[in-house]
């Protein structure tokens, strides 16, 4: 037989009615029995009867996912872990790939497909903070970006601004004082907020801002931050740090800076930003701001959950939850850094 409410309620020391309460996402349960609830579930293997649960409540026991495409590593990592968060939950997922358009991100909010869910999570790329009163729909959305649109719904952001910040004040602190950037991008929110935390770390430090440094980069893949590199170098511009604006982007600069016999870090120390896990397994391993993945797809699957549940506790007015960054220094920055 398949694990119950019972075994639930047995392993994690509850009545069978929280147990339930958790499994529906109900507000009047506290965070630290709610976390115990949830240990539970993953640890017995617990899956709730989707299809009864459907007809009780009138839900279709899936969530949607809209992410700018899955061959940016980044948001493949997104997907996996908003995708666990919703498991955890007895909810699934399917996901839809907006190339990042504008256009294309608008359209999913009166697509017939989304009735088909209870809730959207959108990853904006396209949309500017002007079109954010356009992101309505009839079904509850959260949004997950790097900035906060002025949009009326809950928001989870990370800190891009602050996580670049962090990135260029270490390469400085290095003593490197020629920081290149790979990835400029002023029409992307992403690039904008990151390349204004590399500013402010130069202002803060007293180093002038270098826009021969700064190299555009339309796409984030790796073969971008390659060809960005390359013309640091054809420009024969002395740079001793580079700040990719994400991992992928570093990653195409340290095989580029390789193939042109320069030294990492010695020469050019070389950060990122996303912390995939590939940066882990580098050669030299890539040093990056995490943006905090896993707590970015949690918070935002518990706010739509709750916007999907309703209930008094939930408040009206729409939510913004910023999650922490933090710096994970490896050897692209530093020689002397543990694996």
């Amino acid at each position: 037989m398949g694990v119950t409410l019972h075994d639930v309620a047995r392993v994690a020391a509850v009545s069978i009615k929280t147990v339930s309460m958790v499994v529906n996402e109900s507000p009047r349960v506290s965070s630290q029995t709610r976390l115990r609830v949830l240990e539970a579930i993953e640890s017995t293997g617990y899956r709730p009867n989707m299809a009864a649960r459907s007809l009780r409540s009138g839900r279709k026991g899936v969530l949607c996912l809209a992410v700018p495409e899955l061959t940016l590593t980044f948001f493949g990592e997104l997907s996996g872990a908003v995708i666990k968060a919703a498991d955890r939950a007895g909810m699934a997922v399917f996901v839809e790939q907006t190339a990042g358009d504008a256009r294309r991100e608008l359209e999913l909010l009166s697509s017939p497909r989304l009735q088909l869910t209870d809730g959207l999570i959108l990853c904006p790329l396209g949309l500017t903070t002007h079109q954010g009163h356009e992101v309505q729909a009839n079904v509850p959305i959260v949004i997950l970006a790097d900035e906060h649109l002025a949009a009326p719904v809950d928001h989870v952001t990370m800190q891009s601004v602050a996580g670049a910040r962090a990135a260029t004040e270490h390469l400085l602190k290095l003593g490197r004082r020629n920081i290149a950037v790979i990835g400029a991008a002023p029409e992307l929110g992403p690039a904008r907020l990151r390349e204004e935390g590399y500013r402010l770390a130069l202002e803060a430090a007293g180093v002038a801002y270098q826009s021969e440094l700064v190299i555009p980069a339309q796409h984030w893949h790796r073969q971008n931050g390659a060809d960005a590199t390359q013309k640091l170098l054809d420009r024969q511009l002395h740079f001793d740090g580079l700040l990719g604006l994400n991992d992928s982007l570093a990653h195409g600069a340290m095989h580029q800076l390789r193939l042109a016999g320069l030294r990492i870090p010695e020469d050019v120390a070389v950060i990122g930003f996303d912390n995939l896990d590939e940066s882990r397994f580098s050669y030299p391993t890539l040093t990056s701001v995490d943006p905090g993945v896993d707590a970015l797809a949690a918070t935002a699957v518990r706010l739509l959950l709750q916007r999907i549940g309703g209930g008094p506790d939930v408040p009206s007015l729409p939510r913004h939850v910023e999650i922490d960054s933090r710096l994970m220094k490896r050897d692209s920055t530093n020689v002397l850094v543990s694996r």
